[in-house]
């Protein structure tokens, strides 16, 4: 499966262990879901359905809590929203960024629509960051998306 194995030497990747990471090596485990193939193991972990709901922000939360991390429900009436973890955690300078981070990205011209997922690491060859989340592409997986096109890089503050 791609990417389900990065060669160390196409990622910058932070080298410490924090309560950033734990939540990513979480969220590895459960690369290669398909929303429709493994459609009730997803709706399992994450709670919605993932055929008929964006369910990218609900991957992030099932991964966090299953962590004990207070999700973005925490700071959100609409935690399902991938721009409700604008206000989650602490804002993060993108040049800051380390692995597990939470970061936000818009979804085509809207205003309130968006796309959630955790920081992988950077791909050297282009820059950009690589992000595992849910619903990329209909699954689990890491995702290639510039920095620049980033709305926020948030990290839990204990």
């Amino acid at each position: 499966m791609l990417w389900k194995c990065i060669p160390a030497f196409v990622l910058l990747l932070s080298a410490c262990t924090t309560t950033q990471s734990v939540p990513v090596d979480t969220a590895i485990t459960h690369i290669g879901l398909s929303e429709r193939q493994d459609r009730k193991e997803l709706k399992d972990l994450i709670g919605v359905d993932p055929v008929r709901t964006e369910w990218c922000a609900a991957f992030v939360n099932a991964i966090l809590e299953i962590n004990n991390i207070p999700g973005s429900s925490s700071v959100s009436n609409v935690p399902l929203m991938a721009r409700s973890f604008l206000k989650w955690g602490e804002e993060i300078h993108p040049n800051d960024i380390q692995y597990g981070d939470v970061v936000i990205f818009p979804r085509g011209n809207s205003e309130w629509k968006g796309h959630v997922g955790f920081y992988a690491g950077t791909f050297v060859q282009t820059g950009e960051w690589i992000i595992l989340g849910g619903n990329q592409n209909n699954e689990v997986k890491y995702s290639l998306y510039y920095p620049g096109r980033a709305l926020a890089v948030r990290r839990y503050k204990e």
